[in-house]
């Protein structure tokens, strides 16, 4: 390996170094803040389902096969043993 190349590679390892002790007392927290934008997301796109106006439903319609696999996770998550949208169980 050529010194640049060398270089380039200590480089990368003290970002990803670097990276990992910041972000790591952090980890938990980033990982719950993700959870919540994706369940908020969820929320969303299945809003007619639960019975709320979407003004955005022509083009999140193509969105909901990609959220019915989440559906389990998220109703679980929420504390309900089943599925409360009508006509979607995944249980």
């Amino acid at each position: 390996m050529t010194a640049p190349g060398r270089v380039a590679g200590w480089w990368k390892a003290l970002d990803a170094g670097l990276t990992d002790l910041y972000q790591g007392p952090y980890r938990r927290t980033f990982a719950r803040a993700q959870r919540d934008e994706d369940d908020l997301f969820l929320m969303i796109v299945l809003a007619e389902s639960l019975g709320v106006p979407n003004p955005a439903s022509y083009y999140t319609v193509e969105l909901l096969p990609v959220m019915y696999e989440r559906l389990h996770d998220w109703h679980t998550r929420a504390g309900m043993d089943r599925s409360p949208l009508e006509g979607m169980s995944c249980c």
